[in-house]
């Protein structure tokens, strides 16, 4: 594993130390959770983001697609 180096603000340092201590987690345990939440977080977000973009794309089909199964559904029957 590697290690890392970074400077907090004193103010957000105590609320780190606070929050860890209400979780009983040392404050390298609390930081990495919230990092591994925060990539999480951020590759939903962009899954999400991809299948709206997708869905986009494919909606002028689908729609034309629907109208065709609609005349379908909707023809006199024989």
């Amino acid at each position: 594993m590697s290690s890392l180096t970074i400077r907090l603000p004193e103010k957000v340092l105590k609320e780190v130390d606070k929050r860890g201590q209400s979780l009983h987690m040392s404050r390298t345990i609390y930081i990495r959770k919230y990092i591994e939440a925060m990539n999480t977080s951020i590759q939903e977000n962009e899954r999400k983001n991809r299948l709206a973009e997708v869905s986009k794309r494919v909606r002028k089909e689908s729609m034309s697609v629907n109208l065709e199964f609609a005349r379908i559904e909707n023809e006199p029957k024989a």
